[in-house]
């Protein structure tokens, strides 16, 4: 048996179990041993049932006496009870509430290892275990391996599916006794001056620790050897993330002249005077566009900042050397709204600005495309329509991507293969910490818009229970009394826009009706057309709706100064950033702004979100608690193709050792002790970095 032999191949898995571990993505002897545990629990404290104190956390193993569902007369609401008995005759109880599942689990005569909180039960005078870990040891302890389960440090391991953490822990076992030591594919000098033990020794002490292990380093995943694992696979994602820096520093790009006739035409289309921070970006943007190499730049900067106007100079630059210029967003609304303020702002240079989205029909999107290929448009704006194999470019030169955590990596690789190497601008308005910028956008250069258009004022930010919701009413209607407009959201309730649609349609009927009858109320939602959301866009931004009832369609994009209130229903159902970026949808204009977050019924991460928007209006501070409250699986949703799969490492928890191994992996690439050792590093990254890391294979 070796790394790569097939999970099949191991005794105790058979293709149902395969199946289930391959859905989680372990296929290979190798994955199953990257799937280490989640906690480690202390059951060296082995006892006998008469040898038990009340508080303290034991291990017994003792014999199922009895067993059955008590108390309530549903059993999947019920109360189940086990007495268990061992070599000491005494009687220990067992009690799991909601454990009516337990009577097709534990019967009388099974020979189990329990492990929990000794309390003593006064009603029936026995020593009593709530709710303890328990594992049956009959019947399958053929290898003497209930050994595993007790009487130890044990690891205690996420269940997949129905292989449960006690198997995982059999299978995990049963692989480290029959494979050969692992070959450490660590640089040697890397791994002795951080005096990092070997792989072999780092895999078999993080499955199962030595007796004197320390449960709390293990618990806090700072032992030796969990270190070296968390560290082995920084390392790698950041080599591979440095060597496709280099070799993207190799490929020859487009070297833009910037001369006198091309500021000229900047500067004509400006609208305004900008920022301090927005001229010291479009001087990076620049230069890099100067450079005969593409860039690769991710623009950062917050709600509200002016990225746009920072995208189209760079734009101008594109289309005054010849080239043309694609835009990328990720909703038809934003792709409208973009196409709307490049054509204001472009047209008057002469320009042509085309927008191309999933709604067109085909006779159209065939005409546009036509005219894309021919070069005759200037400007393409567009949702992953620009993506399909027949849209061709004459002349690519910029791909601008708005939004770029809403697109995989792939995507980002296949509008830039329209063109010949063209130069790349990612934007976000998503600040997105320095830890997950450096895994996600190490192979971009970053720049930060850290500064608001002058004359802002900051939007203030308040919560109201929904008992409250007549005040904020009031309130809103004074707001559009004094000549201004609002926003009414409702949230996307799991996932289910139709159920959404119907919840701001019911409150749009109260709205308009009951609450401000005398007022213009309008809706917006994401299943009317792309033509029906641009006329609602419309009449709001000219102000003959007052109010716009809205879902989260409105999230990203819209521009209505004269928009002053962003009231937020049921807020506690909404993620921190997502808050955030429907409160920069206000506080355009010079007018004073609010956003009233209005929620029902709130657990601690709920209040914790809202406390954090309600004292900051900081993106970056707002950025980094969503991290810490979601953690980085979920801070980019289920459908982020382009964050790294980590096994070991957490990107939270392991700040200071991705550091340290980005550090080391930049150092490495750059100044290898000799040329064979890179070489060797290149081929163990094509051969695991999209196995590992779910990412594109590395240039």
């Amino acid at each position: 048996m070796d790394l790569s032999t097939p999970l099949t191949y191991v005794k105790g898995i058979g293709p149902a179990r395969a199946a289930m571990l391959e859905a989680k993505g372990l296929t290979m002897v190798e994955d199953l041993l990257a799937y280490v545990p989640f906690r480690y629990e202390d059951r060296s404290n082995l006892k006998t049932i008469a040898q038990l104190a009340p508080g303290e956390m034991a291990t017994v193993i003792a014999d199922v006496l009895s067993a059955k569902v008590a108390g309530f007369k549903r059993r999947s609401l019920g109360l189940f009870e086990a007495r268990f008995v061992d070599a000491s005759r005494a009687i220990l109880l067992g009690k799991w509430f909601h454990g009516g599942y337990l009577a097709s689990v534990l019967a009388e005569g099974m020979k189990v290892a329990l492990f929990g909180k000794v309390e003593f039960d006064s009603y029936s005078g026995e020593m009593t275990m709530l709710h303890p870990e328990f594992e049956i040891l009959s019947g399958d302890d053929e290898d003497g391996e209930g050994a595993l389960h007790t009487g130890r440090i044990v690891p205690i391991y996420e269940a997949v599916s129905k292989v449960t953490t006690r198997l995982l822990r059999t299978l995990t076992h049963r692989i480290l006794q029959s494979i050969d030591p692992l070959d450490d594919p660590l640089p040697p000098h890397i791994r002795q001056r951080l005096k990092l033990p070997d792989r072999w020794t780092a895999t078999r002490h993080t499955h199962f620790p030595p007796p004197d292990g320390d449960l709390r380093l293990l618990n806090a995943f700072r032992t030796p050897e969990q270190v070296r694992l968390i560290f082995e696979e920084f390392f790698w994602l950041e080599c591979g993330i440095a060597l496709k820096r280099s070799s993207a520093k190799l490929l020859p790009g487009i070297a833009f002249e910037i001369d006198d006739r091309v500021r000229e035409k900047v500067k004509a289309m400006l609208p305004f005077k900008p920022t301090g921070a927005q001229k010291r970006v479009i001087q990076q943007i620049a230069d890099d566009m100067k450079a005969p190499r593409p860039m690769h730049r991710l623009l950062q900067g917050d709600v509200g900042s002016g990225k746009t106007i920072v995208a189209a100079e760079a734009a101008v630059i594109a289309i005054e050397n010849g080239y043309q210029v694609s835009v990328l967003a990720p909703t038809e609304i934003l792709a409208a709204q973009h196409a709307y303020y490049f054509k204001q702002i472009l047209s008057k240079l002469g320009y042509v600005v085309m927008l191309l989205t999933g709604s067109f029909t085909s006779r159209e999107k065939v005409q546009l495309k036509k005219l894309v290929a021919e070069g005759l448009v200037h400007v393409v704006i567009g949702t992953h329509a620009l993506l399909e194999k027949d849209v061709e470019f004459k002349k690519l030169g910029l791909a601008i991507i708005d939004e770029q955590h809403r697109f995989g990596v792939l995507q980002r690789l296949r509008l830039v293969e329209k063109g010949l190497t063209p130069d790349v601008l990612v934007m976000t308005a998503t600040p997105i910490p320095r830890t997950l910028a450096m895994t996600l956008y190490g192979d971009l250069d970053v720049s930060v818009i850290d500064e608001m258009p002058p004359g802002r004022k900051p939007i203030l930010t308040k919560h109201a229970t929904a008992d409250r919701v007549e005040q904020v009413y009031s309130f809103l209607k004074r707001q559009v009394d004094e000549g201004r407009q609002a926003y009414v959201v409702y949230p996307v309730i799991e996932e289910s826009e139709a159920q959404a649609m119907k919840a701001a349609e019911k409150m749009y009927e109260h709205l308009s009706r009951e609450v401000f009858p005398d007022i213009p109320v309008g809706l917006m939602h994401g299943r009317l057309s792309g033509e029906e959301k641009e006329a609602v866009m419309q009449r709001f931004k000219e102000g003959r709706i007052k109010i716009m009832v809205s879902t989260t369609v409105i999230e990203v994009g819209v521009d209505v100064p004269n928009a002053t209130v962003m009231l937020v229903e049921q807020a506690e159902r909404f993620g921190l950033a997502q808050l955030h970026q429907l409160r920069g949808r206000v506080g355009r204009g010079a007018a004073q702004s609010y956003c009233i977050l209005v929620t029902e019924k709130m657990n601690d991460t709920a209040r914790e979100r809202i406390r954090t928007l309600v004292e900051s209006t900081d993106g970056f501070y707002i950025s980094e608690m969503d991290l810490k409250l979601r953690g980085p699986g979920e801070f980019f949703g289920t459908k982020q193709s382009g964050l790294p799969s980590l096994r070991v490492a957490n990107i939270l928890r392991d700040t200071e050792i991705l550091e340290m191994a980005r550090r080391e992996a930049v150092d490495f690439v750059e100044r290898p002790p000799a040329r064979d050792d890179l070489t060797r590093a290149v081929a163990y990254i094509r051969d695991h970095w999209q196995r590992r890391y779910g990412l594109v294979t590395v240039g």
